[in-house]
């Protein structure tokens, strides 16, 4: 039985041209700034975001956790989504290492706005900890934020005296849905990080992308987590190879996750959040199941599904063909409604 990983888009494999490209990779010592690929794919970031400059880091993680330790720091606080990456999903390093303190805004599908920001931030005192930096993430559990409300955030922040960070992890899953550029979504922000691992299918990295003097000052934190690293172009090929073939095939992704959302949402057995399907994330539960129970009896048909926020999450990728789609809408229409959970039973 063939097993489709639907988990997320961080399982994708590189494919034999992307080998190719990493195997055939100059390299250099990226610590002495001699790299030509990574200093190619650097270059490449900063032309797409419309930035100054651009840094080769190795997670998302470590690009979300630069600017908050460059820009933020000790005795201040960041707003952010509640749902967020940097305070659900990166091991408390906000504070145990940036040492800011973050403030979770509960807001509909994690999208912030001006209105529900407006009343967390600090009035300036000396006992009162400074609001320093306005953290968006795009997408959000795949939802898209409107250009509009960025800007209108971001010109909010400035005129608060904070910074404002975007995980653009997934931006490229945005600027596909929205048909809005990733330099249009970057311009009113100081700095931003996009994924090569996620939906463009590189092995490892992320971008960091902002001015000259924040890139400058990023580089040295990057060699405090242990980030410097040295003929790393064989990296940086893969990440090349991805933003000049693989962008333009997210729409493909998308495609796909709103055929088999349809899919669940006809089944009778699947609640799917239907709305929230915009790029290739889709959310669902299964009443009288538990999401782990739900994640087994789907496993068990050949569908490996997550759980995020209480709710089995459905990833589609680049692994994942239209032929594959197929297969999977034939098992999902096939697949019996589950007997109901027995009282009692942890949900």
């Amino acid at each position: 039985m063939k097993i489709y990983d639907l988990r997320s888009d961080t399982v994708t494999l590189p494919d034999p041209n992307m080998r190719k490209a990493m195997y055939e990779a100059e390299v250099g010592d990226d610590v002495y700034h001699e790299d030509p690929s990574v200093n190619r794919l650097q270059d490449m970031a900063a032309e797409i975001t419309g930035t100054e400059a651009a840094l080769f880091v190795t997670s998302g993680s470590m690009g979300n956790l630069i600017p908050l330790y460059v820009n933020a720091g000790r005795g201040t606080e960041v707003l952010a989504a509640s749902q967020s990456h940097i305070i659900q999903h990166e091991v408390g390093a906000i504070s145990a290492i940036a040492g800011t303190m973050p403030i979770g805004i509960s807001v509909p599908r994690g999208i912030l706005t001006v209105d529900a920001i407006k009343d967390a931030v600090k009035p300036l005192s000396y006992d009162l900890a400074r609001t320093a930096m306005l953290e968006i993430e795009n997408t959000i559990g795949g939802y898209p934020y409107d250009l509009e409300n960025v800007t209108a955030l971001a010109a909010f922040a400035h005129k608060k005296n904070m910074t404002v960070h975007m995980d653009g992890a997934r931006i490229f899953n945005a600027a596909t849905a929205t048909g809005m550029s990733v330099s249009a979504y970057v311009h009113g922000v100081d700095t931003m990080t996009f994924c090569l691992s996620k939906g463009l299918g590189a092995p490892v990295g992320s971008l960091l992308c902002g001015s000259l003097p924040f890139i400058e000052a990023a580089m040295r934190v990057r060699k405090i987590l242990g980030g410097g690293m040295r003929q790393s172009g064989i990296l940086a090929a893969a990440g090349i190879y991805a933003l000049e073939h693989n962008v333009k095939r997210l729409s493909q992704d998308h495609e796909h996750a709103t055929v088999l959302a349809q899919t669940l949402h006809a089944s009778g057995w699947a609640n799917v959040d239907m709305e929230g399907v915009k790029t290739n994330i889709i959310f669902f539960t299964v009443p009288g199941m538990s999401e782990e129970d739900a994640v087994s009896w789907l496993a068990e048909a050949g569908i490996r599904v997550g759980i995020d926020g209480g709710k089995i999450r459905l990833v589609t990728n680049l692994n994942i063909t239209d032929d594959d789609v197929q297969d999977i809408i034939v098992k999902l229409e096939r697949m019996a409604p589950p007997c109901k959970q027995t009282s009692g039973e942890k949900r």
